[in-house]
């Protein structure tokens, strides 16, 4: 094995969510651009029973919000790290505390890690954000009169939004340590992928309200608009995120930019719904516009007992329904009033050429899910 000094060493926080979790799994392929790699991973809490330890060289448990335990526990590595990958994030009600919730917890472990006594290998950092980017607070009814649209698809040039927005100060902390250390942004799109620790997993939410649907006898219906259901939308396979990542941090023609990361691909929902569905082994509902409205959230109100019952009747990992799933963010695709597509015609100029099925990327990402052991297998 390489030693320490011949390594890349990143440093993951996040590293138990969806896309910290992928990232672990392709830095340690033998064949990750840029290694061999040493991977440190951190997080707020210890890591979950699915999560493989031999992913990790080291896993340092800490709140990023302390700076002091931080500073503590980041310490004794800190002049080891070459690349930073940011997958980390608290949401707050107010936008205004995003910023400086979000913008404090970055520039903590950016002072360790370039402050060490020891000395600062630190080359490169990178920030994921989204496409909250370039669609401002859409679930803040506060400034929904002057939202205004972006025309998609959505370029990674498009000027920022006259709203505050937390993405733009992670941006403008990596940015401060230029020139000394690169930086790189990737704007995700709707995260497909495979964890029980990440604030907004799509597909997790999806197979917990089909098993609540299976155990309660109620149909799998569609809970948004039909405009969703009929119009495009796009998404982010974790893998590809984590690839995209890998890539930028270790091509120099890369450095300071800001790329969308998106399959590559467009899907209707009333396709993606389809897919689901047989995935999941539940029955696919159609549309119906005869339908009684259906208020999605309301209705996974107080159903946190059934897949508590769920759970222990498949002898699944314990989870909480409240804290696996995200049907409130979900709701607000669900009745998205124009397209969700990005541009990826940026990051192919640059050189990045992977793409994904977005398609064949669900089925995949569920039984990797029932692999983890976080959905009954059926």
């Amino acid at each position: 094995m390489a030693s320490v000094s011949e390594c890349s060493v990143a440093l993951v926080v996040g590293v138990t969510g969806i896309v910290g979790f992928a990232l672990a799994e392709a830095l340690k392929k033998p064949t990750a651009r840029g290694g061999p790699w040493r991977v440190y991973g951190s997080a707020r809490r210890p890591t979950p029973d699915w999560f493989p330890p031999f992913l990790l060289d080291g896993f340092i448990q800490f709140d990023t919000l302390d700076r002091d335990d931080t500073t503590a526990r980041l310490s004794p590595v800190a002049h080891q790290v070459t690349h930073l990958f940011w997958v980390a994030l608290k949401l707050c009600p107010d936008e205004e505390v995003n910023i400086k919730t979000n913008s404090t917890m970055l520039s903590n472990v950016l002072e360790v890690l370039t402050g060490s006594p020891s000395g600062s290998s630190l080359r490169h950092v990178t920030i994921q954000t989204g496409t909250k980017h370039y669609m401002g607070p859409i679930g803040d009814p506060t400034h929904a009169a002057r939202l205004g649209s972006v025309e998609p698809p959505w370029r990674e040039d498009t000027p920022r939004r006259p709203f505050p927005n937390f993405y733009y100060a992670l941006e403008d902390v990596a940015a401060s340590y230029s020139p000394k250390i690169t930086w790189s942004v990737h704007r995700s799109s709707i995260i497909l992928g495979a964890s029980s620790r990440s604030l907004h997993n799509m597909l997790l939410t999806l197979a917990v309200y089909a098993e609540i649907c299976r155990y309660k006898q109620t149909p799998f219906r569609f809970p948004g608009s039909r405009y969703t259901w009929e119009h495009f939308c796009d998404a982010s396979d974790a893998q590809l995120l984590a690839e995209q990542q890998i890539w930028a941090a270790t091509t120099d023609t890369a450095n300071n930019q800001a790329f969308n990361c998106t399959n590559g691909d467009v899907y209707t929902w009333k396709s993606f719904w389809r897919v689901v569905a047989e995935a999941l082994k539940v029955e696919f509902v159609p549309y119906d516009d005869k339908e009684e409205p259906f208020d999605w959230v309301e209705d996974m109100k107080g159903k946190g007992a059934v897949w508590d019952t769920v759970v222990k009747l498949n002898g699944l990992c314990e989870t909480k329904m409240e804290e696996i799933t995200c049907f409130n963010a979900a709701n607000l695709v669900f009745n998205f009033g124009f397209q969700h597509v990005c541009s990826m015609n940026k990051s192919r100029e640059f050189g990045f050429l992977t793409n994904v099925d977005t398609l064949k990327s669900i089925p995949a990402w569920i039984e990797k899910m029932r692999e983890m052991n976080l959905i009954p297998r059926r």
